[in-house]
C-alpha cells in the first residue's frame, strides 16, 4: 500500500525560514521542544491510572464486598481491556484519525472515566450500604446498576488508555525521527529507554503518592486527584498543538493485511516464479522500495504475483482488484507481523507473573511493613510497586550511561546488547522472580500459623515486609529487558507504517495475558479445593497462595525454553544483518590493507 510522504523529513529539511509576512524566522516543527509535552500527557495518565489500579482489589473488597477471586478476575478483565484498547486505538490512528487527534479524544474518555470512578465514592446510594453486623442484618451485595456505573468507568478509562498509550510513543519517535542524521538510530534507542524510564517515575509517583492518599485521606480524595491530574494532561497536550509534526493517515492497515491474506489464499494454486529476482512478476508501486518479496513465508508471495497484466491492471498501473493482487510492501507488512508472533507470544507468561499484583498486595498487608523496628512510619502495602519500577529505571540508567559506554569503550567501537539476547535473559529473571515469591509465601504463611493466625488475617504477622523487596526488583529487570526489548524489537521489525501497531502489541501482549491469568486463577481455586477452603482464599493465611506462585513458577521456566526455540526460528533481526554487513565491508577493507603492504 501507498505510505504518505514522510512529514518528519520534510520538517526537518525546512528548519528555519523567514516568514513571508514580517521578515520573523520560523521555527520547524517538531524536535525535542515537544518532548515534555507529550511525555507529560502519558506521565500524567500513568499516575492515574495506575495509582486507581494499585490499590483497587481492597475498594472492591471492602465497599463492593467482592470476593478476592472475584474481585481479582474483575481486575484482571479490566487490565485486560486497559490493553486490549492500544490496538483498537492503533488501528484508528494510523488509518482515520492521525496521532494527534487520538490522543486528544482518549484524554478526554480517561477524564470522564476517572470522574465516574469518583462519583462511586462520593454518592453512596451507587454502592452497597454499609454493613453493620451488630444490627444482626445481612451484608448486601452490589446491585447490577451500582455495579453498572463501576463498570462504566472502568470502561472508559480503559477506553482512554487505549488512544493514549500506542500513539503517544509513536508521536514522540515522530518528532525525533530524522532519517539524514546518522545518529538516528542511537538516537532513537535513547529516546525509547528515557521514554519507558520517565513513564516508570509516573508509575512510581502512582505507587507512592496516590497510594498514600488512599490510604490516610480516603478514597474520595483519593479518586479525585486522579481525575484532575487528568484534565490537566489533556490541556497540557492540546496547548501544544501548533509545535507538533502530525502525519497524514494512511489506508486502513487492517484492510491492507485482510486483502494479503485473502489474495494469497486466492492465488493458493498459482506457481510462483522460478527466480526471486523476478521483479516484473510481482506487483508494486513504482516509489516502492521492496522489489521483490523476500524468501521468508513464500506462501504469502502469491498475493503479489501479476498472472496477467491486462487483466490485473488497469491503464494506470494499478490492480483492478486490490483483494486478489497486493502490492509487494503489503506483502512483506503481513509477512513481518506473522514473523513476530511466536516471539511475541513468549513475553505473556512474564506479562502473567507482573499482573499478580493484587496477591502481593495482600501479602504486603499482613506483614509488617515498618522500615525498622524503632520507627512508627509504615510503607503502604500498594507502595510496594515501587521497588519494581525503581528496579526497572536504575537499569535503564546504569545500562544507558554506564554498561554501553564501557563496553563500547574498551571495544574500541559501538557496542550494543543484542535485543533477543536481552529479551530471553528478561524471561530468565521472570522465571526466578516467581520461584522467589513462591518461597517468600511459603515462609510467611508458614510464620502466620505457627503464630496462631491462621483463622485471622487481620493481624499484623511477625514478619518484615522487606522480604518482599528482592521478587519486586527482580520484576522490575525482567520488565525493563523483555518489556523495553520488545518494544524495541517490534519497532525496528515492522515497515515505518507499522509504527503504532508495534507499540500497541506488547500491550495486547498484557491483554492476553490477564485473559489467561484469570483463567488460570479459576482453575486453580476451583481445582485446589477441598471442602470449603482452596489454594486461594479471601483469608491468605488459610489459602496456599506459594503453591499458585509455584505453579506460575514452573509455566514460566518452560517459557523461556520456548523462547529459545522461537529466538533461533526468527533467525537474524534487522539490526543484526546490518551489523553484519558493516562487519563484512570492514573484513574486505582490512584485507585490502594487507594486501598493500
Amino acid at each position: 500500500m501507498e505510505n504518505p510522504p514522510d512529514q518528519t523529513e520534510s520538517s526537518s529539511k525546512e528548519m528555519l525560514q523567514p516568514s513571508s509576512s514580517n521578515g520573523r524566522r520560523r521555527r520547524a516543527k517538531g524536535g525535542l521542544l515537544t518532548m515534555p509535552f507529550i511525555i507529560a500527557n502519558e506521565g500524567f495518565e500513568k499516575v492515574a491510572s495506575y495509582g486507581l489500579l494499585q490499590n483497587m482489589i481492597l475498594y472492591l473488597m471492602s465497599d463492593y464486598r467482592l470476593g478476592v477471586a472475584k474481585g481479582q478476575t474483575v481486575l484482571f478483565m479490566w487490565v485486560a481491556a486497559t490493553n486490549f484498547m492500544p490496538l483498537v486505538g492503533a488501528f484508528l490512528s494510523d488509518s482515520f484519525f492521525g496521532r494527534f487527534l487520538t490522543i486528544a479524544i482518549a484524554s478526554l474518555s480517561s477524564f470522564l472515566g476517572m470522574v465516574f470512578l469518583w462519583l462511586t465514592a462520593v454518592l453512596p446510594q451507587v454502592k452497597p450500604s454499609p454493613c453493620v453486623a451488630a444490627a444482626g442484618t445481612s451484608c448486601s451485595s452490589a446491585t447490577s446498576s451500582q455495579l453498572a456505573l463501576l463498570y462504566s468507568a472502568f470502561a472508559l478509562i480503559s477506553i482512554g488508555s487505549g488512544g493514549i498509550r500506542p500513539c503517544s510513543l509513536a508521536f514522540g519517535a515522530d518528532q525525533l525521527d530524522n532519517k539524514e542524521n546518522p545518529k538516528n538510530e542511537r538516537v532513537l534507542e535513547s529516546f525509547f529507554g528515557w521514554y519507558y524510564a520517565s513513564s516508570s517515575v509516573a508509575v512510581l509517583i502512582a505507587f507512592t503518592v496516590i497510594v498514600y492518599i488512599q490510604d490516610h485521606l480516603g478514597w474520595k480524595i483519593g479518586f479525585g486527584i486522579p481525575a484532575i491530574l487528568m484534565l490537566l494532561a489533556a490541556f497540557l497536550f492540546v496547548l501544544a498543538s501548533p509545535l507538533y509534526v502530525k502525519r497524514n493517515v494512511s489506508k486502513s492497515l487492517f484492510t491492507g493485511l485482510a486483502q494479503v491474506a485473502v489474495a494469497a489464499y486466492a492465488n493458493r494454486k498459482l506457481s510462483l516464479p522460478e527466480h526471486q529476482d523476478s521483479n516484473d512478476c510481482y506487483y508494486r508501486l513504482k516509489d516502492s522500495e521492496v522489489k521483490a518479496p523476500t524468501d521468508k513465508l513464500r506462501f504469502i508471495n502469491k498475493a503479489c504475483v501479476i498472472r496477467n497484466r491486462e487483466e490485473d491492471l488497469g491503464s494506470d498501473g494499478l490492480a483492478l482488484n486490490p483483494w486478489r493482487l497486493c502490492t509487494t510492501d503489503q506483502v512483506e507488512e503481513l509477512k513481518a507481523l506473522v514473523k513476530v508472533i511466536p516471539v511475541w507470544s513468549t513475553g505473556i507468561m512474564m506479562s502473567i507473573n507482573v499482573s499478580q499484583n493484587s496477591f502481593q498486595l495482600l501479602q504486603a498487608k499482613s506483614m509488617d511493613r515498618r522500615l525498622s523496628n524503632s520507627s512508627n512510619f509504615q510503607i503502604p502495602a500498594g507502595s510496594f510497586g515501587m521497588f519494581t519500577i525503581i528496579a526497572l529505571i536504575s537499569w535503564v540508567v546504569l545500562y544507558d550511561r554506564a554498561i554501553l559506554p564501557l563496553a563500547s569503550k574498551i571495544q574500541g567501537r559501538q557496542v550494543r546488547i543484542n535485543v533477543k539476547i536481552r529479551m530471553g535473559l528478561g524471561l530468565f529473571i521472570s522465571f526466578l522472580a516467581m520461584a522467589v515469591s513462591a518461597t517468600v509465601e511459603h515462609y510467611r504463611r508458614k510464620t502466620a500459623i505457627s503464630q496462631g493466625l491462621a483463622n485471622d488475617a487481620n493481624t499484623t504477622v511477625n514478619i518484615s515486609a522487606m522480604w518482599l523487596v528482592p521478587q519486586y526488583v527482580l520484576h522490575g529487570l525482567a520488565e525493563a529487558l523483555t518489556g523495553i526489548g520488545q518494544t524495541e524489537f517490534f519497532y525496528t521489525e515492522f515497515p515505518k507504517s507499522m509504527s503504532s501497531i508495534a507499540a500497541a502489541l506488547f500491550g495486547l501482549g498484557m491483554a492476553v495475558a490477564n485473559i489467561l491469568a484469570s483463567v488460570i486463577l479459576n482453575a486453580v481455586k476451583n481445582s485446589s479445593k477441598k471442602g470449603n477452603v482452596s489454594w486461594i482464599e479471601d483469608n491468605i493465611n488459610k489459602g496456599h497462595y506459594d503453591y499458585y506462585y509455584w505453579i506460575l513458577a514452573i509455566l514460566s521456566f518452560v517459557n523461556v525454553i520456548y523462547y529459545v526455540v522461537c529466538s533461533w526460528s526468527y533467525g537474524p533481526t534487522v539490526d543484526q544483518m546490518r551489523n553484519d554487513k558493516v562487519n563484512g565491508v570492514r573484513e574486505e577493507e582490512e584485507e585490502e590493507v594487507l594486501k598493500l603492504n
